[in-house]
């Protein structure tokens, strides 16, 4: 193994990186947030804590 960095490594590194999917349907994560959204505003109006 040698100290130099690969053109290998440098592609995968510039890549490499964390909090999710890239892509993906956004239409559909944006339905489930607000989704949990009113499931939670109905919970609090219902349970009397608002």
């Amino acid at each position: 193994m040698t100290a130099m960095p690969t053109a290998e490594n440098a592609r995968h590194a510039r890549r490499a990186r964390t909090g999710g999917p890239d892509g993906g349907p956004k239409v559909l994560e944006h339905l489930l947030g607000w989704t949990l959204v009113v499931v939670l505003a109905l919970f609090v109006t219902q349970a009397g804590l608002l």
